[in-house]
Order: C-alpha cells, then sequence, then structure tokens
C-alpha cells in the first residue's frame, strides 16, 4: 500500500468554499459568547458540520497490478454492463457511486494516466440515488488515457455529477495532467453522485456489489482478468 506523502485535514481543492465559512462561523461565535453563549456553542456546532463536508483524510493506496480503485467514497448503488458509450468502441462496464452529506467528497484518479480530457454539462439537480441522476443532472467527465499497458484498457472514464443537495462541481485536472492511481483531482460539494465507465466489461472481475460502501483511493473495485 502506497501512503499519500501531502496531507491537509480540509480539502485545499475547495479552500474558496471552506475558508470562508470557517471565517464567518469564528466572528459569530467570538461574539455570540459574550451575548448569547447557547448561540455560540450551536453555531460552533454547525461550522464544524460544515467543515466535516471538506475533510480529506490520509488514504493507503494499493500498488497491486490490474486494479481499479474507488473514484470516491460512498456506496455502490450501480453495476451495469452497457451495450455502448459515447467515446468507447464496443461495450463498456458502468459502476456508480452515491455519496451521502457524511461521506468524504474528494474524487481521486483510479488509475494512472494522462488526462486526455474533460468535458462539463449542465444539467437538472435530482437525487443522486435516481437512476436518472447520471443522464440529466449537472456533471463533469474526466477521460483519462492509460499507459499501454497489459493489465489496463486504454481509457478510463470518471464522471463527477451532482445531487439534490451538491451544486459545485470542482476539477483541477486538464488535458495533459498526469495522475498517479488515487491521486485526488477534484471534489463535488456536498452530496452527490461519481461514476467509473470501463470498455471490455469481460475483461475485467468486479470485486464489489451493489449497497456495499467503499472509500476512494483505498478500495479496489476491479480487477483485470
Amino acid at each position: 500500500m502506497r501512503k499519500q506523502r501531502v496531507w491537509f485535514p480540509l480539502s485545499l481543492l475547495a479552500w474558496r468554499y471552506w475558508l470562508p465559512m470557517l471565517t464567518t462561523g469564528a466572528l459569530m461565535m467570538g461574539i455570540l459568547v459574550f451575548v448569547t453563549p447557547v448561540l455560540a456553542v450551536l453555531v460552533a456546532v454547525m461550522t464544524l458540520a460544515c467543515m466535516l463536508f471538506f475533510r480529506d483524510p490520509p488514504r493507503a493506496i494499493p500498488e497491486q497490478p490490474g486494479l481499479m480503485v474507488s473514484p470516491a467514497d460512498g456506496t455502490i448503488v450501480e453495476i451495469t454492463r452497457l451495450e455502448r458509450y459515447d467515446g468507447l468502441s464496443g461495450p463498456a462496464l458502468r459502476l456508480g457511486i452515491f455519496l451521502s452529506v457524511l461521506d468524504v467528497h474528494i474524487n481521486r484518479s483510479p488509475c494512472a494516466g494522462v488526462v486526455a480530457s474533460t468535458h462539463f454539462t449542465p444539467g437538472e439537480f435530482l437525487d443522486a440515488r435516481n437512476p436518472q441522476a447520471g443522464m440529466r443532472n449537472q456533471s463533469n467527465t474526466l477521460v483519462l488515457k492509460v499507459s499501454s499497458m497489459a493489465d489496463h484498457p486504454p481509457v478510463a472514464i470518471v464522471r463527477q455529477i451532482v445531487g439534490a443537495i451538491a451544486r459545485r462541481i470542482i476539477c483541477n485536472a486538464t488535458a495533459g495532467t498526469p495522475l498517479q492511481r488515487g491521486e485526488r483531482f477534484g471534489i463535488i460539494v456536498f452530496g452527490s453522485r461519481t461514476e467509473l465507465i470501463v470498455p471490455d466489461p469481460e475483461a475485467w472481475e468486479c470485486l464489489v456489489h451493489i449497497g456495499q460502501h467503499v472509500q476512494g483511493g483505498t478500495t479496489a473495485l476491479l480487477r483485470r482478468r
């Protein structure tokens, strides 16, 4: 297992969101503690709850060859064989992960590769558990060009999808960005959905099941047969 060297308790990818919340909460607590201590405690709890959405715990990344790790924390809600998928030739395998408001919201690369493209698509804000959420909700698609190795497909696709509460998708990877397996590339603010799509379903052994809770960067979702 490979441990990431750089770590900060809150996601630096989303500092523009949590820093104003933290600053405002601290100022309000500083004022209310001399006026209404009960309200100061309430503000402190609410501020802490908001900060938890942006937590970024360290993860041990598996190093075994031929694995696709989870791109997000959450619950597996879909494992579907597709006859075709845009951008891929032939059948594909799609795994859907639902992120509740209690999950870590960091997105990580499922494998080592270079970002071929990213594409943001405006859309709706259906509940991320809705089967139509993947097609109709606002999303960002990241296409990874994987090294030409026998134990990996030529491409892997990760989709960041908003939910009913999530309204912000952050992706700091652009075309040409190299990513290591388990490396952070983005975050979805609050509850959402993340999908992993790979070509050639028969070439993969699925290591998870519907309803299983997974950890981004740590849980192996697929293993090359």
